[in-house]
């Protein structure tokens, strides 16, 4: 036995996004929303025609999907913290109007 065993992939769908066809599944409510929404919109509301509901229909699932394809997208929303190191001298809340040289003065003193 000299040679090694390769394993061989049985179910290739193993660990892969689930899919109806060429779209993603997790698309599938979010685009009936958008459909639902956009026929009663134009259709119901407006009173266009078949191919404006279908137009904004088909704006509302490219405009998602560009949006929420990109697993990246949203966090690029997500604000960073700043972290900076400052250096502000001690201003005393008891005594906020004396300056600091007379408060290390008068410690001198009481020494």
């Amino acid at each position: 036995m000299g040679r090694e065993r390769e394993f061989r992939t049985v179910n290739r769908v193993l660990g892969e996004q689930p899919r109806l066809g060429p779209f993603p599944a997790d698309q599938i409510v979010p685009w009936s929303a958008i459909a639902l929404i956009s026929y009663m919109v134009v259709k119901g509301f407006m009173q266009a025609s078949w191919l404006a509901t279908g137009m904004v229909t088909a704006w509302g699932w490219a405009t998602w999907w560009t949006v929420s394809s990109n697993k990246a997208f949203f966090g690029k929303f997500v604000g960073t913290p700043r972290i900076t190191r400052g250096y502000k001298p001690f201003v005393s809340l008891v005594n906020p109007l004396q300056p600091q040289s007379q408060k290390k003065h008068q410690l001198k003193k009481r020494r």
